[in-house]
């Protein structure tokens, strides 16, 4: 975890050395059970460098790890893995630090011990799994541009929020150690502003106006529609003194201030649900200001941190309400954000490439979607949280301690484009030249036409996240057409299409594939059902064309029945075709009962049932052609 672990995770605390001890060795783990990493860290390796000691080492690796210190944290994890093989917790941290310097086999070689242990730990299976197949986390890897941003004035900034033709967000300054957070040796959190002097530099932040910003720790932040309510996350203290539980941690806090009339800042109010013994931050607003998410380790969850939300319900927040495991995991939730219709948040679970990575979900009827990666630009192996779109929906900016420390990157999205390359084909599979094609959006209801070449081919360019329609228009043939779509690609794409299409001979029938009926029966069938379908959408291509749609028993039964059970099924498909919008004045329906057997098996002869089903066939004949012109749309 990053060296803001303690914002992340919501376990975190700022606490208060209570006295000496009469060793290094106690020193140190006081330091480290208080999650002073870094004092924590001198002391052991003083220790070491008088002897090796497994359990001081162990610590000393921990203490790296959660300090972000990923090089020192390896090294020291492969001295104890050395020595003697890694197991249970320590198995698991020497696995997520290996996925961090990108050693995904070693990486899974520990969460596979942890699961020989320990069976039933969830997070393990989901880190073994992220190893599996790594390299799909860069599939869409140029679907986005990530730039650092640079702002003049603090040392890290996360939660970047648009506000003032700028950011808002919470950072840190170099102090003087005497008055630095001891988790780090940087000041406490505050929330800034600034604005953009080009793409990626920034002029100085100024801390935000007003009485938000106090002795501890102050961010990230939320803002509403309108720019005058801000809801933050903050250390529990009062006045210039911290309130801690009896674990002698202070717990971090969720307010609410408002905007005055000059512009600052004030008139702050702590959150209906805060406790002295969990977190509660990481704010979020709906787009409606109706609904807070937040992030926090209060009791029901699922383990970790969890996203949590509360609805307005016109006299304050309704109670907490945990989104559920779909979302939540054993693992830690956090930084939920809200762009449009999507719910963003980071989490240490999931299938994921190291750290907190990026997700996104939906909601819809009640129930969230399953979380979806956004891969690599977004994530990486380390900690990447806090993903803020921007009104264009096309940019924003995220959080992330890729480069060493906690920084705000700005990213834009790249919408990618795709090619549709077909070929029209005749019922023999011959390539068919000068089929007029044409491309229609769905959307914007824009045509893009074409006539296909000597070897049948067209192509179109198509936009993403769009459907379209796909028609071929022939004078010797029959008009056919297709769907497609782009929405859920993502990755820049050739997609194909072939159009096939069928000849007009008068009076001929053709056989419409997998239309067949069970024994002794005239329902259609649900496989009969898609090809009818698919016939329907060919009677509709041709508007001036009638047929007779003919249907075909096998020759078990008396040749009456068959008959009147041939025209039963004959009768059902055609009613089937018009409750699909075929005009009912140009088909009609006959039964030939077991008169046209397309194989030997007839009366007396013994088939198979698959033989026998061959028989039980439905065909369409044209039986008529108003005009060409009819026929093919065309004025």
């Amino acid at each position: 975890m990053m060296k803001l672990d303690r914002i992340r995770s919501l376990f975190a605390a700022i606490v208060v050395l209570s006295g000496c001890t009469s060793t290094r060795t106690q020193l140190a783990d006081q330091a480290y059970d208080q999650m002073q990493y870094t004092r924590a860290e001198h002391l052991y390796e003083k220790v070491l460098h008088h002897g090796e000691d497994r359990a001081v080492r162990a610590r000393l690796a921990d203490a790296y790890r959660k300090h972000n210190a990923w090089e020192q944290a390896l090294g020291h994890y492969r001295i104890l893995e050395a020595a003697h093989p890694l197991s249970g917790d320590t198995a698991l941290h020497f696995g997520e630090v290996l996925r961090s310097a990108g050693e995904q086999a070693e990486a899974a070689d520990q969460f596979l011990r942890v699961l020989q242990q320990t069976p039933e730990n969830h997070y393990a299976l989901d880190l073994f799994g992220s190893t599996q197949g790594y390299g799909s986390f860069y599939d869409d890897s140029t679907r986005f541009f990530v730039n650092r941003i640079t702002i003049p004035g603090v040392s890290t900034a996360i939660g970047g929020i648009p506000y003032k033709n700028g950011l808002l967000f919470a950072g840190e300054e170099q102090v003087d150690p005497r008055n630095a957070n001891p988790w780090n040796g940087h000041s406490f959190l505050d929330l800034y502003h600034t604005t953009s002097r080009t793409e990626v530099t920034w002029l100085e932040a100024e801390p935000i106006r007003g009485s938000v910003n106090g002795m501890y720790h102050e961010g990230p932040a939320a803002l509403s529609a309108d720019g005058r309510t801000l809801y933050f996350t903050r250390s529990n203290y009062a006045q210039r003194k911290l309130l801690k539980d009896e674990r002698n941690t202070s717990h971090l806090m969720l307010f609410r201030a408002r905007m005055d009339s000059t512009g600052a800042w004030g008139d702050l109010h702590a959150f209906a649900y805060n406790g002295e013994r969990w977190s509660t931050g990481h704010p979020a607003l709906s787009a409606d200001g109706r609904t807070l998410y937040f992030a926090s380790d209060r009791p029901g969850g699922m383990g970790g941190s969890d996203i949590w939300r509360c609805r307005d319900n016109g006299g304050g927040w309704s109670e907490p309400e945990n989104l559920g495991p779909t979302i939540n995991t054993p693992g830690n939730e956090v930084f939920p954000t809200v762009n449009g219709n999507t719910l963003h948040f980071a989490s240490t679970g999931h299938l994921n490439m190291g750290g907190l990575d990026i997700f996104e979900t939906q909601e819809l009827d009640g129930s969230w979607s399953e979380p979806v990666n956004l891969k690599a630009p977004i994530n990486t192996p380390h900690d990447d949280f806090f993903f803020m779109m921007d009104s264009t929906g096309k940019a924003g900016f995220l959080s992330s301690d890729r480069d060493g420390s906690d920084q705000i990157y700005a990213f834009t999205l790249y919408e990618p484009m795709f090619d549709l390359v077909g070929f029209a084909l005749d019922d023999e599979g011959n390539f068919l030249p000068d089929v007029a094609v044409t491309l229609t959006h769905l959307g914007t209801g824009e045509d893009d036409s074409t006539l296909s070449g000597p070897d049948g081919m067209f192509s179109f360019k198509l936009k993403p996240n769009s459907d379209y329609t796909l028609r071929g228009v022939h004078q010797d043939m029959l008009s056919t057409s297709r769907n497609l779509s782009t929405k859920g690609l993502t990755r820049q794409d050739t997609l194909h299409a072939s159009l096939n299409m069928t000849r007009v001979r008068l009076g001929e029938a053709i056989t419409i594939n997998n239309i067949y009926y069970d024994y002794d029966s005239w329902e259609i069938r649900l496989d009969a059902a898609r090809e009818l379908d698919k016939i329907a959408s060919l009677f509709m291509d041709n508007a001036g064309v009638s047929f007779e749609l003919g249907s075909h028993t096998d020759s078990r039964g008396g040749d009456l029945y068959n008959l009147v059970l041939s025209d039963a099924r004959a009768n059902a498909a055609v009613n089937y075709l018009i409750q699909r919008g075929v005009d009912p004045a140009r088909i009609t329906a006959k039964g030939h009962g077991e008169e046209r057997l397309v194989n030997g098996c007839a009366n007396g002869v013994r088939c198979s049932e698959q033989e026998h089903q061959a028989n039980r066939r439905t065909e369409f004949t044209v039986t008529g052609v108003a005009s060409m012109a009819d026929t093919h749309g065309r004025p």
